[in-house]
This record gives structure tokens, sequence and C-alpha cells, in this order.
């Protein structure tokens, strides 16, 4: 995605929903918020924004819109975690890291996971020094 897609929780909370579900009518989406105490029509003005920004996209079956998310659930995330890193910490990805790992406790395994991923940065970060000496060489 080339602009970072913006959504506030109630909608993130619909791109769940629907994730998970992998399509639902605005009246399964209404139960599926229930605890919100939302009117059946504010969830279809939530659908139809969602829509506009490309999240999802309907299809009609009878009388009604069923929704499906045309998004994945990484891509959204992907975005929004750009956003955060652009808007809140000026493109400093040690500041976004530290803040992320200091914020709740991390397991052994995601910390080995986390590890696991900065090797594969640096080792990509290598291979792409290395081509570009190759490539002043010629």
């Amino acid at each position: 995605m080339a602009k970072p897609l913006a959504l506030t929780d109630l909608q993130l909370d619909i791109m769940q929903i629907l994730w998970t579900a992998g399509e639902a009518s605005i009246a399964e989406v209404h139960r599926a918020l229930r605890g919100r105490r939302l009117a059946h029509a504010t969830v279809a003005t939530l659908l139809s924004r969602l829509e506009k920004k490309g999240a999802i996209r309907h299809s009609t079956e009878g009388r009604q819109f069923i929704y499906r998310p045309v998004l994945k659930q990484a891509e959204v995330q992907k975005s929004m975690i750009a956003k955060v890193r652009d808007v809140l910490f000026a493109e400093d990805v040690p500041a976004l890291i530290s803040q992320l790992l200091a914020d709740r406790d991390i397991s052994r395994e995601e910390l080995d996971h986390v590890k696991a991923l900065i090797e594969k940065k640096e080792r990509e970060l290598s291979e792409r020094a290395r081509s570009f000496r190759k490539s002043k060489e010629r």
C-alpha cells in the first residue's frame, strides 16, 4: 500500500471480525460487536467507510450485503506500524523497537524470534553490501 492506512479501534475490531469469519453481513458484524451497544445503522456506516478505504468489499446475497476483507491482516499491521514509526518515532527504528520491548514482558521464545529477525536483517545488509562492492568493481 502506498499510503498508510489509518483505522480507528472500532474499524480494527470490525476488520478482526471479518478476518476471523472470512465474511459477514451487517447483522453478523453487529452481533459480534454487541458489547459496544452500537446501532445497526452505525455498523453499516462503519462498513461503508472501510469499503471506501479499500479495506473491504461487499457482494449482494438476496437483500443483504456480505462483506469480505480485501486487505490481509499483515498488510494492515505493516501499514499502521509504518505510520507509527514515521509519525511518532520520526523513523527512529531503534527507539520504536526499544519502546515495543519495554512496553510489556516478553517471553524467551519471543526474544529468540526477535534476535533471529535481527540476524536475518544483518545477513541481508551484508549481502547487499557485497553486491554493491562487486558492482563497483566492474
